[in-house]
């Protein structure tokens, strides 16, 4: 009876066939050069992936922003006035219909009372997000400049000059008494 190995394909490591020298530089030239890792040395961590926030988008809008900031609106604004705007090829059924509130304002932001900066960055955050939420209609409430003495409505003057400049806003107007009146505006954003 002759002895069988229970994996006839396999060899024991006692039964190992030594490789020769040509084999061995064969196999080294095709793996190319290595580096021993020493015991108990760890290996690099993992690279972390970028973050996915859009970086060049935001770069943008704060360019955007700046320059919003340094040029103001070409027109002076009382304080009761009512504001009006609209892209050409809005309808003027559309302009009607926002006039009257009867779109439905799908958010809202408050901004009277705010320092400049600050009423700025939050308008551009607030519009920024209602894109991507794809909002139609929006509410700005700026106030109408009762306590701003001989200056005016500082930020209805500037709240009326940053939405003209913004590509996705595709008209405006002044707010329904019961809304704001001339301290509001409806704000109609183009889809996304």
């Amino acid at each position: 009876m002759s002895e069988r190995s229970d994996n006839p394909g396999k060899t024991k490591r006692n039964d190992a066939v030594p490789i020769d020298a040509d084999d061995s530089a064969l196999f080294r030239d095709a793996v190319g050069p290595v580096a021993k890792v020493a015991k108990g040395k760890r290996r690099a961590p993992w690279r972390r992936m970028p973050s996915p926030r859009p970086a060049m988008r935001e770069a943008d809008e704060q360019a955007v922003i700046g320059e919003l900031l340094d040029t103001p609106p070409p027109y002076d604004i009382e304080t009761g006035d009512d504001l009006f705007h609209r892209r050409e090829g809005v309808q003027l059924s559309v302009m009607r219909k926002l006039r009257r509130g009867q779109y439905r304002c799908q958010a809202e932001i408050d901004l009277h009372g705010m320092i400049v900066d600050v009423a700025r960055q939050c308008l551009a955050v607030f519009l920024r997000e209602a894109l991507d939420r794809d909002y139609r209609c929006v509410r700005v409430v700026h106030g109408k400049g009762l306590r701003s003495g001989n200056r005016g409505p500082v930020l209805k003057i500037k709240v009326a000059g940053w939405l003209r400049q913004r590509d996705e806003v595709l008209a405006y107007c002044s707010a329904r008494e019961t809304d704001g009146g001339t301290g509001a505006v409806y704000v109609l954003l183009r889809r996304g």
